[in-house]
């Protein structure tokens, strides 16, 4: 008797211990936090105030109201957005790092020399934001008030017009060099750290910068620069008195700017999607699209795969150009 009593402690100790032990230990099947469960950092690889900074900007306030969570904006700027580009190709591909960017990252495959990423295989394309021109602004002193008439002065004077930009390679510095080329001008490349130009245009100490619309337009309304031209195929709503540059003197010039958010490469699948709706749907809201238009920004929220394909399609279109101008990888 006592022995079958002794058997049924055991069975039962064992049976207690059993179960303990399966509460200590993780169940792979539990659930795991829902995304996001923490701040989410968002580079810009330009200075805060330039057009790429202020659409992250826009759209990290309302992400951030959406899922309560904040939305960190990062400016790393430098080598045209590569320092940015860089540290998100390297991030650990869990949707917590998060990348604001232009054209520069269609264009850095051509500039670089080596670049420390693969432009396609290290990124995962989330959506483009918005679609804009760049704005072609004089200082008031430079004595053009056309396309047409600046294209004269810089023929009048090879090589004493500057231009500036967010540093080489940068959309900004392609644009101005396929101008520079369509226009068959002389002008001088003035590089900088990005969007820190304006202030010397507004001073004078360079004549002209294709810059951003949203960087551009309160200094164009202030009087403190003229514009001449948006790089667009058709006019903009916000200044519709501003001719194209194709309409103004260059025939065939085009440039249209985008902007758009990435995430790391090899995140999961399901993180992107979830990305992909929450800021379609942020670009979708009334004041999201009440902020970017008044800024000459048109929304735009496409799938990933749509993304991907037209920045596959750019970076073999700014190929191009870099090899036009001659400009020589670093």
């Amino acid at each position: 008797m006592m022995h079958l009593l002794a058997r049924h402690v055991l069975v039962a100790v064992t049976v207690a211990g059993a179960a303990a032990s399966a509460a200590s230990e993780p169940n792979p099947r539990a659930s795991k936090p829902s995304y996001p469960s923490k701040p989410i950092r968002m580079l810009v690889g330009f200075s805060p105030g330039g057009a790429t900074d202020v659409v992250a900007r826009i759209i990290g306030k309302k992400l951030s109201e959406t899922w309560n969570q904040q939305i960190v904006i990062d400016n790393r700027p430098g080598a045209g957005g590569l320092v940015a580009f860089e540290i998100a190709a390297k991030a650990n591909p869990d949707g917590y790092t998060l990348l604001a960017t232009s054209p520069s990252f269609a264009i850095q495959p051509s500039i670089a020399g080596k670049l420390p990423f693969d432009p396609v295989r290290d990124f995962a394309p989330i959506t483009q934001a918005s679609s804009a021109p760049y704005l072609l602004v004089l200082n008031p002193g430079v004595a053009a008030k056309s396309v047409k008439e600046l294209i004269d002065l810089a023929n009048a004077n090879p090589g004493k017009l500057n231009y500036a930009s967010g540093g080489i390679g940068s959309a900004q510095h392609l644009t101005a060099e396929l101008f520079r080329i369509m226009a068959g001008i002389n002008i001088v490349h003035v590089p900088y750290k990005g969007a820190v130009n304006i202030p010397d245009l507004i001073a004078g100490r360079v004549q002209m910068l294709f810059s951003g619309l949203p960087q551009a337009l309160p200094h164009v309304q202030g009087g403190r620069l003229r514009a001449v031209a948006v790089t667009t195929p058709s006019r903009s709503s916000v200044v519709p008195d501003v001719p194209t540059v194709a309409e103004a003197g260059v025939p065939g010039f085009e440039v249209t700017v985008w902007y758009g958010i990435l995430a790391t490469g090899r995140t999961p699948g399901q993180i992107i999607n979830k990305l992909n709706v929450e800021i379609v749907k942020v670009l979708q809201s009334a004041d999201v699209r009440q902020q970017l238009t008044s800024l000459g920004l048109e929304p735009v929220g496409n799938a990933p795969g749509q993304f991907g394909t037209k920045i596959r399609a750019e970076i073999s279109q700014w190929a191009q150009v870099v090899k036009r101008a001659g400009i020589r990888p670093e």
